[in-house]
């Protein structure tokens, strides 16, 4: 008899744990659906904004030295009054580096310390590097260029980190129907910075005309102050949004599959979208549900599998391939400008006038390939890519590119006269429009949906340091082979390269899927239903 009791109230109490672990199991789905549905709020904009601002700096930074290279020639470059291309090359490929290392640490420890946690880290990061930067000083044993190129690689770490934080975290918050252009918005911050540097740039050497046309040639200590000023107010963004980070909530879907906590995940969503705030009970016990863990034998079980597997090896070389041709472009645009001779100086080399000149025509240059192609693919993608999807911008847009670097690179000794050089600049604004209503978009917004909560960081974090390899390589490659056969005779062989780098991503865009409107669970390739395992022991 005592056997028989036993077994019904062991039946009966396994009965309860299912039924407990059934009713987590829908709690779960529908808190889900509840963000998944939300109505666009002021929540969602004020996460887009605290957001943009990092990506506005991130630009800001990694392509303002674009210009102070140059300035940085003047005051300490060679006896023609330019850095060598190794110098050139170790400053430009110092943030890219640095970029590789963040975006895989803090990729990797947001999906193990929380999504919140390191938000606001990487910012600070960058602020400290970048008053480094601008502070950097000559000694005897220590060159500046030196200093400045270790500043950025530390500067790099922090915008590295910026990357996988900022996707997942407007992914994890946003609704199905608006989570492409709520990304987008994030990602296209991009352009304003670029823009913002070039801008800045102008007003910065117009300020210091009168200085610079009356010091001796080559003007080093009011272009001096040009370069320092320029890098040195990229701290002003971050340090306006880095409140804003730190005290932004943690998104429900960490909570709910990481951490495994259901009920403090269900009250933040009802807390967060409604009020846009967190609110944190010390006192309530943690009850931790058994779910699937992010453990080494977990992540070879997930992409052990095929379907899984394809949509990294998808996400990360589609980044690598285009990351190539869009640093590759953008780090060199002063050169690919003076190559061609548009907006070059009239005056004598060695006067005060051709410093003033030489500087203002490259910041011009700058504004207009951002404002020509730069921004507006940005915009075109924000209105298309929850109708289109990320997959087809991304097939057209690397198609039309390779297309482009072939007419650039196979007609570019026809192109390249004083005739023609116009021609050069609309095909070289179009190559920038086609990259960011393109692949430059869609791989930065499809890894941020791919992968589950408990890989979603990490896996965006290889993704986008793949893409940084390929910003290294080019840089690396771009410095060692633009000058063969003579200054910049290499140029339209490194088109060439480029074109087919594009025709590799038609390829590895066929790996990944289409994710437009379809719930970030749905997206991960895992059952939902029975999702979690068991009911949690109560730990207070």
């Amino acid at each position: 008899m005592a056997s028989n009791h036993e077994q019904s109230s062991h039946g009966s109490y396994h009965d309860k744990e299912q039924t407990a672990v059934a009713v987590l199991d829908e709690r779960r789905r529908a808190a889900l659906a509840e963000i998944d549905n939300a109505p666009f709020s002021w929540f969602h904009v004020k996460v887009c904004l605290v957001a943009s601002v990092g990506f506005f700096t991130d630009a800001y930074d990694i392509f303002a030295i674009n210009i102070a290279s140059i300035m940085l020639g003047y005051v300490y470059g060679n006896t023609k009054n330019q850095l060598s291309s190794n110098q050139s090359l170790g400053v430009k490929v110092a943030t890219p580096v640095g970029n590789l290392v963040g975006q895989l640490l803090f990729g990797w420890l947001a999906d193990i310390l929380g999504r919140k946690r390191m938000y606001g880290i990487e910012l600070m990061i960058m602020i400290i590097a970048t008053f480094g930067q601008a502070l950097a000083g000559e000694a005897p044993a220590v060159n500046i260029l030196g200093v400045i190129i270790v500043w950025r690689f530390i500067m790099g770490v922090g915008i590295g980190g910026d990357y996988p934080l900022s996707a997942i975290i407007s992914s994890e918050f946003a609704a199905t129907r608006s989570r492409g252009r709520l990304m987008t918005a994030v990602f296209a911050a991009q352009g304003w910075g670029q823009f913002a540097a070039a801008l800045i740039g102008v007003i910065i050497v117009e300020a210091y005309k009168d200085s610079i046309l009356s010091a001796p040639f080559p003007c080093v200590v009011p272009v001096d102050h040009t370069w320092r000023l320029l890098i040195g107010l990229g701290c002003v963004p971050g340090v306006i949004a880095l409140y804003f980070r730190l005290t932004i909530p943690e998104t429900p879907r960490f909570t709910m599959d990481i951490e495994r906590n259901i009920a403090q995940a269900t009250t933040d969503i009802e807390n967060v979208l409604t009020t846009g705030k967190s609110v944190f009970d010390e006192d309530a016990p943690v009850q931790r549900v058994k779910a699937p863990r992010a453990t080494r034998a977990d992540f070879r079980a997930y992409f052990g599998q095929w379907k899984n597997l394809k949509v990294l090896i998808g996400t990360a070389y589609s980044w690598f391939a285009l990351d190539i041709a869009f640093y590759g472009l953008g780090l060199n645009s002063s050169i690919i400008l003076t190559a061609i001779n548009f907006g070059a100086p009239t005056s004598a080399k060695s006067t005060s006038l051709y410093v003033y000149e030489n500087l203002y025509n490259i910041c011009v240059g700058n504004l207009i390939l951002s404002v020509a192609g730069l921004i507006p693919g940005y915009w075109v993608s924000f209105l298309f890519i929850d109708s289109w999807g990320r997959k087809p911008i991304q097939l057209m847009g690397f198609t039309i590119l390779t297309i482009l670097f072939v007419i650039m690179g196979f007609a570019y000794d026809k192109l390249n006269t004083p005739s023609n050089n116009k021609a050069f600049v609309f095909l070289y604004c179009l190559t920038n429009f086609f990259q960011n209503f393109g692949p430059n978009t869609t791989t930065f917004v499809v890894p941020g949906e791919a992968f589950p909560t408990r890989y979603r960081s990490t896996g965006h974090g290889i993704s986008a340091a793949s893409g940084k390899l390929g910003a290294i390589i080019a840089q690396v490659g771009f410095a060692q082979l633009a000058n063969i056969g003579g200054t910049n005779k290499f140029i339209n062989h490194i088109m060439e390269i480029f074109a087919f780098f594009m025709l590799t991503g038609i390829f590895s865009t066929l790996l990944i899927p289409e994710t437009k409107q379809r719930s970030l669970e749905d997206i991960s390739n895992e059952k939902q239903e029975g999702y979690i395992q068991g009911a949690p022991g109560a730990t207070s």
